[in-house]
């Protein structure tokens, strides 16, 4: 069975995650500032990271890839659309935001491909859930149901809409069918703050109510044009 390790980095505590193989063998997400605290945590624990998996590029997300990538000789992964965030502060939104710029190097590897994906002995699934960002992706784990989930679905919330190429439209279309369609017993691991279910979610998240509301009143209007017709 997996473990699901968290630290919280940087201003925006932002989550890193490190998702753990029974033999010590570990795949890093979103490794986003304090790349020396990073560092130091994975080593005082053993694991023995095999590549960085980025959800999306926004500054918070992406701060230490370069010096983890040094450090243990990992490769990044990252969605095609997002190729070259990494490297350009406007589009990863540092130098909008009147902080340091991020520059970090080009990822090695992009997914050109959803769906089923293997890294060694991890097997996991690759969503596209664009919306937050253009590119963003999620990390369906299926053996042990769970969902590393960047900044989609987060404890009674979703991620933003407002920033450079976001769309509430794309987002919300993206969370009902990739992560709502999961069994509601999955645990999603949000990109800040507390993990939850797709339960809860489902029953408490007020932005997937007022979702719900309009795709019913959609229903019901097509339903009586229907039978005008």
């Amino acid at each position: 069975m997996l473990e699901v390790h968290c630290l919280t980095v940087g201003a925006l505590e932002e989550n890193t995650y490190c998702v753990v193989s029974p033999n010590g063998d570990a795949l890093l997400f979103d490794p986003g500032a304090e790349p020396d605290r990073i560092i130091r945590w994975i080593r005082t624990h053993g694991w023995r990271p095999m590549a960085i998996l980025l959800t999306h590029c926004h500054l918070d997300h992406i701060g230490a890839v370069d010096a983890i990538r040094d450090a243990f000789r990992i490769e990044a992964y990252v969605h095609p659309i997002e190729a070259a965030f990494l490297e350009n502060p406007m589009l990863n939104l540092s130098g909008l935001w009147g902080g340091a710029p991020i520059v970090q190097r080009p990822a090695e590897q992009e997914w050109h491909e959803m769906g089923q994906q293997n890294i060694g002995d991890f097997q996991f699934q690759v969503a596209f859930v664009p919306g937050h960002s253009p590119g963003h992706v999620v990390y369906i784990f299926h053996d042990d149901a769970f969902v590393i989930g960047g900044d989609v679905l987060f404890k009674q919330g979703i991620g933003r809409t407002d920033l450079p190429q976001g769309s509430y439209q794309q987002l919300m279309r993206g969370i009902k069918d990739e992560i709502l369609t999961l069994p509601h017993s999955y645990r999603v691991y949000p990109g800040h703050g507390a993990s939850t279910t797709i339960a809860d979610e489902v029953s408490h998240n007020p932005y997937l109510e007022v979702f719900w509301v309009h795709a019913r009143r959609y229903c019901i209007t097509m339903a009586v044009i229907w039978r005008r017709r």
